[in-house]
């Protein structure tokens, strides 16, 4: 089959990581480059260039003009998040796949749009996908399927923690950033949202979350750079969410995953601990391969590799008329989860996921918390 044509929307360092996974699929075709500040485009091509010798790729400043200049079947919206909506719905009008970068917007009212938009779309062949490359490590997956199938027994607990440092002149690099309107929030929505969604995927659908944040190591930003919080879920299992900007050097991302019959431990990606038992309580060792407990991807091409995989899907689901691994449901539950998250914080009491999923809750200006 001919390869698929591709724009991509937002040409800034998350734009490259989707220009480089895409240029290594034989089944995508880099056709465009879109980006409101021209030289940003201007930049990335020329990057493109240099590493690969490619093409130089045509340079729109408007989704409108590369819709109207190029044939495309996918379109890759890596914009600030508070501008996916628009994109998505122009993009899906004139009838092309689209795949968002996480999260998939800042706003709930707008995130049922899109959601209602890729329900219309579906039932017109298109597909739409949100970017959760973890879902999609092989850590991930092994952990998903003892979780889903039963090996760890009941669930009972969990574990996120999210580590990171980010500068003051990261903050400062870019009006949009730190800011509620278009960054939707801090260390929970920009760098959690990912171990949010794993947390999600291996527990089940949460009920009630209970968190505070603060603004403690960085100055000129509306947003958190650190939070916390409880998670109770469905099946009664609990869970604790840890998330900063403000642990300096920057340490790894942790997940745990805790039932009556087994564990995991995942640590940057890798597959630190896994061990399960069966009903008499022999230890059932044979259901990870040792050269799966530190199997994961490390050095520069990590993040590359992990969007690589999601494009396989994305381009097989496109193919065979199916549904991608990650839906626009399933990101719009994570970032449901979030939306709690800062509402618990700013109200100072538990919030039920329910009713934030049905809006109760929508008219709530968020806050930061506790400040410096």
């Amino acid at each position: 089959m001919a390869p698929l044509n591709v724009a991509i929307v937002g040409c800034g360092i998350i734009g490259l990581n989707h220009a480089r996974a895409i240029l290594r699929h034989p089944g995508l075709r880099l056709a465009a480059l879109v980006d409101a500040v021209p030289a940003a485009a201007t930049a990335l091509a020329d990057q493109l260039v240099s590493e690969y010798g490619a093409d130089r790729l045509p340079e729109f400043a408007s989704l409108t003009a590369a819709l109207a200049g190029t044939d495309l079947d996918v379109v890759v919206i890596c914009t600030p998040s508070g501008l996916h909506v628009v994109l998505a719905e122009e993009a899906l009008a004139a009838g092309t796949h689209v795949v968002i970068e996480k999260p998939l917007d800042v706003s709930l009212p707008r995130a049922r749009e899109i959601l209602e938009l890729s329900r219309r779309a579906e039932q017109n062949g298109l597909v739409v996908s949100v970017i959760s490359q973890h879902r999609f490590d092989p850590a991930s997956v092994v952990v998903a399927d003892a979780a889903h199938s039963g090996a760890f027994g009941r669930l009972t607990s969990g574990l996120a923690s999210v580590a990171w440092w980010r500068s003051q002149e990261y903050y400062d690099s870019g009006q949009w950033r730190g800011t509620w309107e278009l960054d939707g929030g801090g260390a929970v929505m920009n760098q959690g949202v990912h171990t949010v969604d794993l947390l999600v995927w291996f527990l089940g659908r949460p009920v009630e979350i209970d968190a505070r944040t603060a603004l403690l190591a960085h100055e000129r930003v509306e947003v958190e750079d650190i939070a916390v919080a409880t998670i109770r879920f469905e099946s009664g299992a609990l869970a604790v969410l840890h998330a900063t900007t403000a642990a300096y050097p920057g340490l790894s991302v942790r997940l745990q995953v805790h039932g009556d019959r087994g564990s995991a431990i995942i640590d940057d990606d890798q597959l630190e601990y896994f061990g399960t038992v069966d009903s008499d309580g022999n230890r059932a060792a044979d259901l990870v391969p040792a050269s799966e407990l530190r199997g994961g991807d490390r050095g520069p091409d990590q993040f590359v590799v992990g969007h690589f995989r999601q494009y396989e899907d994305i381009v097989d689901a496109i193919r065979e008329h199916r549904a991608p691994g990650v839906t626009v449901a399933d990101a719009f539950l994570s970032l449901a989860v979030v939306r709690a998250v800062y509402l618990s914080a700013t109200l100072g009491r538990p919030v039920l996921l329910d009713d934030v999923l049905d809006g109760s809750l929508d008219d709530v200006e968020v806050t930061t918390g506790v400040r410096a």
